[in-house]
């Protein structure tokens, strides 16, 4: 059985000034979980760019990539990060690296095919957050296809957390 992936933005707030990633696995929210309260995952900007793959996409070679930092930055306590690679069918987040004090999460096995729709559901989302005007005229055929805004991708249970 694998498990579970749903990426979001997080809108930019008066805690962080840039829209951030959230990502839920099999329905938890692993990066709050990982990094301690008050913690936040990375801008968007960084894991889901614009014009050139994102560090999420799986590849055969492995990489580590940064999702969050605690509270007091990354840069204070570590950061919470893990490798991604793809090894046929199957993508593996593996060999986390949790900040001082946390639990690093245990290793998560995708669906390869759910994982790559997943993502580029996200990256669309994304593009539509940061170029609205672009996103109306272009996504319009999109929108009739059933795709979801970008506030419509972050739970509501999320977006209820103190300070966000």
């Amino acid at each position: 059985m694998f498990d579970d992936l749903r990426i979001g933005v997080l809108p930019p707030g008066p805690r962080y000034p840039v829209p951030t990633v959230r990502v839920w696995i099999n329905g938890a929210e692993a990066i709050e979980e990982a990094v301690g309260p008050g913690g936040r995952g990375r801008p968007a900007v960084v894991l889901l760019p614009d014009g050139r793959p994102s560090p999420l996409r799986a590849t055969e070679e492995p990489r580590r990539v940064v999702l969050g930092e605690p509270a007091c930055t990354g840069g204070c306590c570590g950061w919470l990060s893990v490798v991604v690679w793809r090894c046929g069918g199957v993508v593996e987040w593996a060999d986390w690296e949790a900040p001082a004090l946390e639990q690093p999460p245990p290793a998560y096995h995708f669906d390869a095919g759910a994982y790559d729709a997943e993502l580029a559901r996200a990256e669309r989302a994304r593009r539509r957050e940061v170029y609205p005007a672009e996103a109306g005229s272009a996504g319009s055929a999109a929108g009739s296809a059933g795709s979801t805004a970008v506030s419509e991708t972050v739970p509501s249970s999320a977006t209820d957390q103190p300070g966000l």
